[in-house]
């Protein structure tokens, strides 16, 4: 019958017909293809889609949406359609039967088709409700598609009822009707959104994000986000305006999922490596003696690589099926792409044709504005996709590492350093981020290049093959530069993350580094580090130059050689407008691929070595999990066993523990007692599971605590870190408080126990901190306490009270089980066991009386040092109120924070009453969040950028600039005159002349190309470098109070974030964004010249881009802001989790801190969502050249936007924890800017078409060809420039950044020229202080005051007080930490206030209570300036106990000291700090209760050191044990800031004041 048969019973309707179709002035569709065609359509694409949907469905359920009036009205609509359709089937069988002409089957099969189609889309309406859809794109989508073939038939129907009025069917009108106006409402009605579903998340957030509940329009233009963008343009965005995250996008979603996924694969490896290793081999039957023995032989196998898990796999399994929808958008968009060149190609026939029908030109026109308006949509929604899956990958890895990071074994946390971890999660994770952005590239490209050159070959014939040629040369020139910028990026890496550690540990040490006047030694360190990264960076930049120049020449030298041989092959090719444009059109396209390609294979390489990096993170080996037993010793009487025991904090290593046999029987007190680095601490770590144990067995018997020798101290409030996490028992935690003798401390804290707690407690002294730790062990009740000498730093009385209220056998914890390493010799009597440790091994172990009775050594050590420490017992308790608190202000680390929080109690005695705490927790804030900046960038900013870069440089630049868009304007210009040349006998005569200029005009451009990226990115480092250097002495030169405001995560991002910004981003987006101007310069200048008609609409533009422009920025920068502002606690948290693991893991509270972790980050995408969605689409340079005409047809040989390629220096692996960092993200825009520019632009193509195709009579081809080529490039071009104003605008935040620290307050001058001080000073150490008062912050009362005192020659004087009197501020008045406000201070007659801080600070010497190491050679860390020789070093170790240590170490005194020195001992450490004072050997020394961490033995040996080598010098110390300074000649008596005595220890007790009290209590009188 075939299909002419089908549409009408005697074949008078054809399917089709061209006459009727195209060649003709009023074009229409056949009634047999509106029939079918149109009808089918709708049908096949809801029947096809309906399965997929329907499964998609049933495994997406978001819950039950109500029967609304809108679902019903859909619903109701749905069926009136069903119902017109059987209609029209009843009436076409009542035709049948009654009518006098036999009925085609078309209106049979037809109508039935559409009816079963229509009651398939209601019952899907109503499936959707049930699976709570509010909006769906599917039913929009086949209602669009519906409408769209109905109103073809609709126009065709009404101009058939005008001209033929007499075949018009009135049912089948009236029906036809009815059923368009019912498709019209169904299509209104499906651009609206249902009720939320029941139990909806959405429901129960308060600030849910709107991207659930939008319609699917809006979901596909990003309009959900524009109340967003009027907020921002309104006022500044805060945090309160952002959303909460989709639930699919959150921490406890997305880390999960990978942590399974990896652990199955390191399953399956280790599942492996047992098959490999043992295999069981039967034995011949005559070797055994049943004959069925079966022997299990270990194989020697060959030394072969063991087997890695993947954790590519794992990535891939994870976040795989939802980023294959990105591949669906990037196919689609692709070939989207060539249609626009075909478009143009037909555009250009079109106006060369002058018989074609106009609407031929329009119906081009409309085409080609269609198209690019999908092509729009599907690249954002491409973006969308891929940076969600980025976002998703950023948040896994990082709970991933946090998650590691809480078990990972003591040996392998020693393989990775802080610093190293901190980037895993910033820098690694942020590259997985950038390359997900465009990995689809890999196999994109390659599609790209075969297409563009298939329609080449269309286009030019075989003269394309040159072009290819020049093509495949270039490829490995591009390969090289690929591979050369992998070894530059290593290089770098690994500079970057020694100078990040370096300053982490800087930061971390910074008081010492003041106390001792090393700035400017370590500030050379991090230059010296800063130096190689930065040759690196300019090895980059000449390498980026040649890149650039290969970008910038390869698609140019393409065209050439293809136009070139096309033209001189054949005299008769002519090259006309039509070839010359399409082809350029089509070269603009490879350029893309083909210069993307080496950039993603590079960037895939980086890739690989981040997730190399993260997978040896992750394999690192674990703590033992079965190394304690805790169901064991359920049971036994016995709370802790430990059986044969060897242990060692690395297998590599002999064990630090052995033949360890210890039994504790449960509720006992054990005392462990033993010399500097016996093993005392390593036996609490071996009970906590901390170390590996390599023989025996650990039992212990229920929950423990742990208070560690160093306490560690959360950023938090007090009482948070008293309570850790715990719930709140009022009455139990007062008991707490006043047992650790923490109330009289409360009385004195600005906010009372809210009072928050600097990083590492930088505003509590050491005793505080030793107190709270013990606090918070208490306040937890656990089974076992495990106590690393807390009572080391308080003083004798605090610490007997502590003893008798917590540890004793009446204290709080009576009935736990207490293992205390203590120094106190007088608690030991009351111990039930006593444990003596010498060189890692148990020497003795009994009761007091039992040891003392069997005269070992220790009953000698005993006897010798109990007289010293001989204690009244005695003495009433004191009480907490009045006695209970130590001097241990003192130990303050950060002198002006102390104040913060032992001074302000002082302002007067109401303060003191206990009832009266009128203390507002604004007090009790100290460090100060990064906050985010608001509004524009001050051009001061700017200023100072271009001041950094150099005045000459940047003018070298911008005429560089000027000169490449010059050439890239003539080039253009003298293409588009060549395609008009006449054609004399077939051939274009002067074709050779303009070949040679057009090729020198090419050349031209391309060596202004290279000259301008290489002086912007010499300029960029040479500004980084600046900035950088200024930053790093603003920071030194600040006082301690900046360190203890601000939290060192906010100073770590400083150096880290910001200044790779700095070196990578921002030089590379200044060039875009000038390259961009110049561009829209340029083209409107062409445009104007050639066609004065679109001069109509260029000024509107302008005024709407702008206005877009400054909408846009607004919101953008802040979001950048507050991303970056919402990074820095992630880190801080992290940095804090990594120095307390193994308190964190004692306690069990892994679980909580991995909560907190997640939160963070989940509050830093918080920022970053409405960023990646109004912010950043790397269009990857696709905006520029891929594209369809209105993107780059024209005739620019030289690209628009100058562009880095792979090897380009801002490709730096630095820590770009921001949303732009790669290749393709320096082109980083916003989806919503996107499509919302890209559809004006779209529209001013077909303004530019429109025009065109009405002035086609007057124009020639090749002007024509130019103008329309810039007026769509004038589009791209403005819509780059806003793009990139926004992210030059956006990443100088950077630099603001940056530039902060410079007005911040500044310590007094280092050094004053000329010096006026007398030679050797200070020669005899003479200390005069006359009416000395000094306060820590202007709006607080004197912390000292009245302070008038003489301290002869070599006088050793012992400074005292209770907590809170002013010990530590006299200590910081000296070292000028705090600078005075009334008095002055004489050092030999020289005013300390007027020499330069280094000449003060480097002439006196203190030992501070915090033995502070930094990583690097025991040599550098006593002599950083290398001022002494080795022999003078020798000595002062010999003198201070460490010669036989450090002789025994393999390297001696190049023995590399980890972070932190945490490969010593606390006593050790104590012992090198001694060392510094031997070497610097200064008139003036200060112990600040420098021998708190040591035993009895180690403390006497210090101080006949002191006396001896000390002896003609003038000794300071603050005192916590009492005995050590009752021989010294005088001693001050401080309280409440005042000197309340001060006269020899003899004279003071027959006064019996202040200081015979304090003797009393010590039990020394």
């Amino acid at each position: 019958m075939g299909l002419h048969g089908f549409c009408s019973a005697d074949t008078s309707d054809p399917f089709w017909d061209w006459n009727r179709t195209w060649y003709t002035t009023k074009p229409d569709f056949t009634q047999c293809f509106q029939n079918t065609v149109l009808v089918w359509l709708p049908c096949l694409y809801l029947w096809i889609c309906a399965p997929l949907y329907l499964l998609y469905l049933r495994s997406h359920d978001h819950g039950y949406i109500r029967m609304s009036h809108i679902n019903r009205a859909k619903t109701a609509v749905g069926l009136l359609l069903w119902i017109i359709c059987w209609a029209d089937v009843f009436f076409s069988f009542w035709e049948r039967s009654y009518g006098s002409n036999v009925l085609a089957p078309v209106h049979l099969i037809s109508p039935t088709m559409l009816g079963f189609t229509m009651l398939l889309a209601t019952l899907l309406i109503q499936y959707e409700r049930m699976k709570g859809v509010q909006s769906s794109g599917v039913m929009l989508l086949y209602w669009l598609l519906a409408l769209l073939c109905a109103t073809v038939t609709f126009g065709s129907k009404i101009s058939r009822a005008l001209d033929q009025p007499l075949t018009v069917s009135v049912w089948r009108y009236t029906t036809f009707y009815t059923y368009y106006a019912l498709l019209l409402v169904s299509l209104c009605l499906s651009c609206l959104t249902d009720q939320l579903p029941l139990f909806s998340e959405a429901v129960k957030d308060s600030n849910p994000c709107p991207e659930r509940g939008a319609n699917f329009l809006s979901r596909i233009t990003f309009w959900w986000i524009t109340r967003l963008m009027v907020t921002g343009y309104r006022r500044p965005l805060e945090e309160k305006d952002l959303w909460s995250l989709n639930s699919a996008d959150r921490s406890h979603k997305v880390v999960p999922e990978l942590v399974g996924r990896w652990n199955v694969e390191c399953q399956k490896v280790k599942r492996t490596e047992q098959r490999t290793l043992y295999s069981p081999r039967e034995a011949p039957p005559s070797e055994g003696k049943e004959g069925r023995a079966v022997e299990s032989e270990v194989l020697i196998v060959k030394a072969q690589k063991a087997k890695e898990p993947s954790l590519f796999w794992a990535l891939c399994l994870t976040f795989g099926p939802y980023f294959l929808i990105s591949c669906l958008y990037k196919i689609i968009q692709d070939i989207l792409m060539f249609v626009g060149p075909e478009i143009l190609r037909l555009l250009i026939r079109f106006v060369n044709n002058s018989s074609a029908p106009s609407w031929h030109g329009y119906f081009y026109t409309a085409l080609l504005f269609i198209c690019t308006c999908v092509q729009s949509l599907i690249l954002q929604k491409y973006f969308h996709v891929c940076f969600v899956s980025g976002m998703r990958l950023r948040t896994a890895i990082i709970g991933a590492v946090y998650r590691k990071a809480l078990v990972i074994s003591s040996e392998a946390r020693r393989t990775s350093t802080v610093g190293e971890i901190v980037n895993l999660m910033s820098v690694d994770a942020q590259r997985f981020m950038d390359l997900i952005t465009y990995i689809n590239m890999i196999w994109s490209a390659p599609l790209q290049v075969v297409l563009a050159l298939y329609f080449l070959w269309q286009n030019l014939g075989p003269s394309v093959l040159a072009g290819v040629a020049v093509m495949v040369l270039m490829v490995p020139i591009n390969a090289v530069i690929a591979m050369k910028t992998k070894t530059y990026q290593v290089a770098q890496m690994k500079s970057k993350d020694s100078r990040i550690k370096l300053m982490n540990e800087m930061l971390n040490g910074i008081k010492v580094l003041k106390l001792y006047a090393w700035e400017l030694a370590f500030k050379d360190k991090v230059s010296k580090i800063r130096e190689s990264e930065l040759q690196v960076l300019k090895k980059a930049a000449y390498l980026g130059a040649v890149s650039t120049f290969t970008w910038i020449c390869a698609p140019f030298l393409v065209a050439l050689s293809t136009f070139a041989v096309y033209v001189l092959i054949d005299e008769h090719n002519v090259l006309d407008a039509q070839k010359a444009f399409v082809s350029l059109a089509l070269f603009n396209i490879l350029r893309f691929p083909l210069n993307m390609l080496p950039m993603v294979i590079s960037s895939m390489v980086q890739a690989s070595v981040s997730l190399k990096r993260l997978r040896v993170f992750l394999s690192h080996a674990e703590l033992q999990e079965d190394g304690v037993d805790h169901k064991a010793a359920v049971g036994t009487s016995h709370s802790v066993s430990i059986v044969d025991g060897v242990f060692s904090w690395s297998r590599a290593e002999s064990p630090t523990l052995k033949r360890l046999n210890v039994c504790i029987p449960e509720g006992s007190l054990v005392a462990v007692v033993g010399h500097v680095g016996s093993g005392k601490s390593s036996l609490l770590s071996a009970l906590l599971g901390e170390m590996d144990k390599l023989e025996g067995s650990v039992a212990v018997k229920g929950s423990v605590a742990y208070v560690p020798q160093q306490a560690w101290i959360q950023n938090a409030t007090l009482r948070e870190n008293i309570m850790f996490g715990q719930e709140s028992r009022e009455a139990w935690y007062q008991r707490v408080v006043e047992a650790c003798a923490l109330q009289p401390d409360l009385e004195i804290l600005p906010a009372g126990d809210e009072t928050e707690i600097g990083e590492k407690g930088v505003n509590l002294s050491g005793g505080q901190k030793q107190r709270v730790s013990l606090a918070r062990a208490v306040y937890c009740e656990r089974d076992v306490y495990l106590l690393d000498d807390p009572l080391s730093a308080v003083d004798a009385h605090v610490g007997k009270h502590i003893f008798e209220q917590v540890v004793g056998p009446q204290g709080l914890l009576k009935d736990k089980t207490r293992v205390l390493v203590t120094h106190g010799l007088s608690y030991l009597p009351q111990a039930d066991l006593i444990l003596v440790l010498v060189e890692g091994e148990v020497s003795e172990m009994g009761s007091y009386q039992h040891l003392m009775a069997t005269e070992g050594a220790f009953a000698e050590f005993q006897r010798t040092y109990a007289a010293v420490e001989h204690a009244d017992h005695d003495e009433t308790v004191p009480t907490s109120g009045t006695k209970a608190s130590e001097g241990c202000s003192a130990a303050a680390p950060a002198g002006p924070e102390v104040s913060r929080v032992s001074k302000p109690g002082q302002t007067g005695e109401e303060d003191k009453v206990p009832g009266k705490k009128a203390k507002q927790a604004e007090g009790g804030k100290l460090t100060e969040a990064d906050k985010a900046s608001t509004g524009r960038v001050k051009l001061s900013v700017f200023g100072s950028y271009l001041k950094a870069i150099g005045v000459l440089l940047s003018c070298v630049s911008l005429l560089m600039f000027l000169a490449q868009h010059l050439g890239s304007l003539s080039s253009n210009y003298w293409l588009s005159l060549w395609t008009d040349d006449p054609v004399v006998n077939g051939t274009q005569p002067n074709r050779r002349m303009r070949l040679g200029v057009y090729g020198a005009l090419g050349l031209f451009q391309g060596l202004a190309v290279f000259g301008y990226s290489l002086s912007g990115s010499i300029g960029g480092i040479l500004a980084s470098r600046c900035l950088h250097q200024s930053m790093l002495y603003d920071v030194l030169r600040s006082p301690m109070s900046f360190f203890e405001r601000t939290p060192s995560g906010n100073l770590v991002n400083r150096f880290a974030k910001e200044i790779d910004t700095i070196d990578s981003l921002i030089p590379s987006i200044i060039k875009m964004f000038m390259g961009s101007m110049f561009n829209v310069v340029g083209s409107c200048i062409i445009i104007l010249i050639a066609t004065p008609l679109v001069a109509i609409i260029i000024p509107f533009l302008g005024v709407l881009y702008f206005f877009v422009q400054r909408f846009y920025v607004a919101s953008s920068r802040q979001l950048k802001r507050l991303e970056s502002v919402s990074r820095s606690p992630i880190y801080t948290h992290f940095n804090e989790t990594l120095l307390g693991t193994s308190v964190i893991r004692a306690f069990g509270e892994q679980e909580r801190f991995i909560c907190e972790s997640d939160q963070r980050v989940d509050l830093n995408q918080k920022a970053y969502y409405p960023g990646i969605v109004a912010n950043r689409s790397p269009n990857s340079l696709c905006s520029l050249a891929p594209g369809s005409p209105h993107r780059s047809p024209g005739p620019h040989t030289g690209p628009r936007v100058p562009t880095q390629a792979p090897g380009s220096p801002h490709r730096s692996p630095g820590p770009h924890t921001g949303p732009l960092s790669s290749p393709c993200q320096w082109l980083c825009v916003c989806r919503w800017l996107a499509v919302r520019l890209e559809f004006v632009g779209n529209c001013i193509v077909s303004f530019a078409a429109l025009f065109a195709v009405v002035a086609r009579e007057s124009l020639s081809p090749g002007i024509m060809g130019l103008s329309i080529s810039y007026a769509l490039q004038l589009t791209a071009s403005l819509t780059w420039l806003v793009r990139m104003s926004s992210e030059v605008e956006t990443n100088i935040v950077a630099v603001e950044r940056v530039k902060e620290y410079s007005d911040t307050e500044k310590e007094a001058e280092w050094k004053q020229e000329p010096s006026r001080l007398p030679p050797g000073w200070p020669t005899d150490g003479c200390i005069d202080i006359r009416g000395l008062g000094l306060r820590y912050r202007p709006d607080l009362d004197l912390a000292i005051r009245n302070i008038t005192l003489v301290i002869n020659r070599g006088e050793k004087v012992g400074i005292v007080g209770r907590t809170g009197a002013g010990k530590s501020s006299l200590t910081l008045a000296l070292f000028r930490i705090i600078e005075a406000s009334e008095g002055h201070i004489f050092i030999d007659g020289v005013d300390i206030a007027l020499l330069g801080l280094h000449e003060l600070r480097s002439r006196i010497t203190i030992i501070p209570q915090d033995p502070v190491l930094f990583s690097g050679s025991l040599r550098m860390n006593l002599d950083p300036f290398d001022c002494y020789s080795d022999e003078e070093v020798w000595r002062a170790l010999e003198l201070s106990h460490l010669q036989s240590f450090v002789s025994g170490l393999p390297n001696k005194l190049s023995h590399e000291c980890s972070e932190g020195g945490e490969n010593l001992s606390v006593g050790q450490r104590q012992l090198l700090c001694l060392a510094r004072a031997l070497l610097r050997k200064t008139k003036i020394l200060v112990l600040d209760e420098a021998t708190a961490a040591v035993d009895m033995e180690t403390d006497n040996l210090i101080q006949s050191t002191i006396r001896s080598q000390f002896e003609d010098c003038t000794v300071l110390t603050i005192a916590h044990r009492l005995n050590t300074v009752m021989d010294y000649t005088r001693i001050l008596v401080l309280d409440k800031g005042e000197m309340a005595e001060f006269d020899a220890p003899h004279n003071l007790l027959a006064q019996r004041g202040a200081f015979y009290k304090m003797a009393k209590d010590a039990g020394l009188v």
